[in-house]
């Protein structure tokens, strides 16, 4: 049959439901009257598999290098009591229990989670003041930002980054109709964010603070706060960060050292995380010495199965393995702002805005390690999403890519002429 009887065919049967009118459609409708009961029904993922098998390869490639990195820390005496699967049990462990909370946060309508939004930020600020707490919060190398779980530790800053997620998104869409006034709209955000900063400097955690000021000013942006309003929030987060770094010594030194980590004062002290992360990447060349293969990660670098785990790639699938990492982490990052804009488009701003909120979260913090890795940028302790080695950071993460999941899930049935 021509293009011209196919058309013919549907404008003289147009209106009467099943027959030649109906299998003459382009495309599958969907609707009762237009379709033919027995046809078969076309088979549509419901949610988006590519982003899926994207965050398995990341936890996939994370645990192999997790055991790569961390397969001679018992032969170090304050490891001796540990077996060398050790880190890689826990971190497997980590990972199970991570996939069933993503699994019943997927099964979370985001309508739901809407409503929960202020009250995980409430919750997120009372763990931030518990794990100060004395004999509560657990310290490690000189901060207290763990909480004993037994069977885990677990770490509030990362639920404090998905609850600014939900919560700035809840607080954009409350406040949309006053959104271009500074005193009703972006302070009360920012006075809530500079709580947050505030307890999570106490531990501290500056990293995690940084993370959590670019989640809050990103959402605001991207919910229609004005480019004046907005360059004045980035200008005040640069001069408050800076008067931060002038006034602590060790954060001043590490800003020194990274401008110059081969003297002889910064060597063996704050930059001789960074040296031996160069060190390890040069060692890698284009294609890497080969898995298992690494020098660096015994004993001379520090956190190689943690804060410097793409070092140890680099070190063993050389530039290659690098540039892989990178490739998907901004594929990553770009599906998640395109789910949030097709939200969006649909008219689910506070949906939109979540997606979206877990893309800067997962590129910012990506794009940090990264850089701090290669030595584009100062050390800090941020781990590698999906990677690293670290239960809370591996929960959470999950976690908010199992609601992205869900908000795409619901894009798709509305698309489909379905409700969300």
């Amino acid at each position: 049959m021509s293009v011209v009887q196919r058309l013919g065919v549907w404008f003289n049967g147009f209106g009467r439901s099943g027959g030649a009118a109906s299998d003459a459609l382009p495309v599958r409708l969907g609707v009762p009257g237009y379709a033919r009961k027995e046809s078969a029904p076309v088979q549509r993922a419901d949610f988006d598999q590519a982003l899926v098998w994207v965050v398995v390869a990341l936890l996939a490639f994370g645990l192999v290098m997790v055991y790569s990195a961390s397969i001679a820390l018992p032969d170090n005496p304050k490891f001796a009591r540990y077996a060398h699967t050790h880190f890689l049990m826990r971190h497997l462990f980590s990972l199970v229990v991570a996939f069933v909370f993503a699994l019943l946060a997927f099964q979370v309508p985001v309508a739901t989670w809407e409503k929960w939004a202020p009250w995980l930020f409430v919750a997120a600020l009372i763990l931030l003041m518990v794990v100060l707490i004395p004999h509560v919060g657990k310290g490690v190398n000189g901060a207290r930002r763990w909480i004993s779980l037994g069977f885990m530790s677990f770490q509030p800053s990362e639920l404090a980054k998905f609850a600014v997620v939900l919560y700035a998104a809840d607080y954009m869409v409350r406040k949309m109709d006053v959104k271009e006034r500074f005193f009703r709209a972006v302070l009360p955000m920012g006075a809530a964010v500079a709580v947050v900063g505030l307890l999570l400097l106490a531990e501290p955690d500056m990293g995690a603070f940084m993370v959590i000021a670019v989640i809050a000013m990103g959402i605001l942006f991207l919910g229609g706060v004005n480019a004046r309003m907005f360059f004045l929030i980035a200008a005040i987060l640069i001069v408050a960060f800076a008067v931060m770094i002038m006034m602590s010594e060790w954060r001043r030194e590490r800003i020194f050292a990274y401008l110059d980590p081969w003297s002889e004062k910064h060597a063996l002290g704050k930059g001789y995380q960074l040296s031996h992360s160069l060190i390890a990447i040069g060692r890698g060349e284009i294609w890497g010495v080969g898995l298992g293969g690494s020098v660096e990660k015994l004993h001379w670098l520090p956190e190689a199965h943690t804060d410097f785990l793409l070092a140890v790639i680099g070190e063993e699938f050389g530039l290659v393995g690098v540039l892989t990492v990178i490739g998907l982490f901004f594929w990553l990052t770009r599906r998640l702002m395109q789910i949030g804009r097709q939200a969006i488009a649909l008219d689910r701003v506070f949906a939109g805005l979540v997606a979206q909120g877990v893309g800067i979260w997962v590129g910012f913090q990506a794009f940090i390690n990264i850089g701090v890795n290669l030595g584009a940028l100062p050390t800090k302790g941020l781990t590698l999403p999906f990677m690293s080695y670290g239960g809370s950071a591996i929960l959470i993460n999950l976690v908010a890519i199992a609601v992205v999941l869900r908000i795409d899930a619901e894009n798709r049935q509305m698309m489909r002429g379905g409700r969300a």
